[in-house]
């Protein structure tokens, strides 16, 4: 089959791999129908070590199971299916406390022997606790919307829930990436009555207004977090979402939170360090959550709202490419061409 490999900076191939094969009696064979482009897919992207063997990449994808294993009881050949970006076994004292991304005997694709999700087909470890049966057609118009429930609506719903988002509140998205603008959306699902979205490229912030945001600032730094304030009162939000993932993104949420507030990032830290201390945070009693989202726990809560039409989070998606042009897709995503890019194998 074909699949997706890294082997360097900017080196992305497309090449011939063998067929996945079952492992082990929890498994399952997966056929991709639509997988996608993330933002986090950039980092190794741009800084990845050479590879000549090249790595399996790419962690948001649907498909129809075409292959289980004798203990997946409940999916069969021919089921779509959608798999978190994080699989898990659903039964472990953190699976149980809605933690998958802890999961003992889980893992992430494209890491430790995975197979990645940008490919035509891929093998599911722990099948049985990570695909969610999808009951829709492979041709349906929703597609697009239910493969962000694999990362980038999860992951966006996440921060909102660890920020304590509720009825009424404020609140300040950092980043007009397809997770920020993600988290904008399910903000505004959660009740947020004022959400002020930090982004200057207007294509983005457009959907973000779409998406519920009610005020765009596109300034950075202190100049950024001064027109929060200015637009709040003086104060800042009480709730802020970080969905960048540098440490001058960290620097602009927890200066845009009031204090007292709470700061959840979701955006794949690039830093060791950040601004924890006295005058940045301790003395202004905020509260720094967020974190790898646990995708799997969401799902069946975001996928009503999907197939109702209630939210089309598949809006994010500006850009389609078949697998052979896949290394295009980075490059767009990369040139800021493209906000996010999907892929159909």
């Amino acid at each position: 089959m074909k699949a997706t490999l890294i082997h360097g900076v900017h080196d992305i191939r497309v090449e011939s791999v063998p067929d996945p094969k079952l492992h082990e009696p929890t498994d399952a064979i997966v056929r991709v129908v639509r997988a996608a482009i993330c933002g986090s897919d950039l980092w190794p992207y741009g800084s990845a070590p050479t590879n000549e063997i090249g790595a399996p990449i790419g962690h948001e994808f649907l498909g129809v199971v075409e292959e289980t294993g004798t203990e997946v009881p409940g999916l069969v050949p021919g089921d779509l299916v959608v798999a978190p970006f994080a699989f898990a076994d659903n039964t472990c004292e953190f699976c149980r406390r809605g933690l998958h991304t802890s999961c003992p005997n889980g893992g992430v694709w494209g890491v430790a022997g995975v197979g990645g999700g940008q490919a035509e087909a891929v093998l599911v470890p722990q099948a049985q606790g990570s695909l969610v049966k999808l009951p829709v057609e492979t041709d349906s118009a929703l597609l697009t919307s239910l493969l962000t429930l694999a990362d980038v609506f999860s992951t966006g719903h996440h921060a909102a829930v660890t920020a304590g988002v509720s009825s009424g509140d404020s609140l300040t998205v950092v980043g007009d990436g397809a997770v920020g603008l993600l988290g904008v959306l399910a903000a505004k699902r959660l009740g947020a009555e004022q959400v002020v979205l930090m982004g200057r490229h207007a294509a983005r912030t457009d959907l973000g207004r779409k998406f519920g945001a009610t005020d765009v600032v596109p300034e950075r730094g202190q100049e950024g977090i001064a027109r929060v304030r200015e637009l709040t009162g003086g104060h800042g939000t009480a709730r802020v979402l970080e969905a960048v993932g540098t440490e001058a993104a960290l620097h602009m949420a927890l200066g845009a939170a009031r204090d007292g507030g709470v700061v959840s990032r979701v955006g794949v830290p690039q830093y060791d360090q950040g601004p924890i201390g006295f005058q940045a945070m301790f003395g202004r009693n905020l509260t720094l959550t967020g974190g790898p989202a646990p995708a799997r726990a969401y799902i069946e809560t975001l996928l009503p709202d999907i197939l109702s039409g209630c939210v089309e989070p598949g809006r994010v998606f500006d850009r389609t490419v078949g697998l052979d042009d896949v290394a295009d897709g980075y490059r767009a995503m990369a040139d800021r061409q493209a906000l996010k890019v999907l892929v159909r194998p």
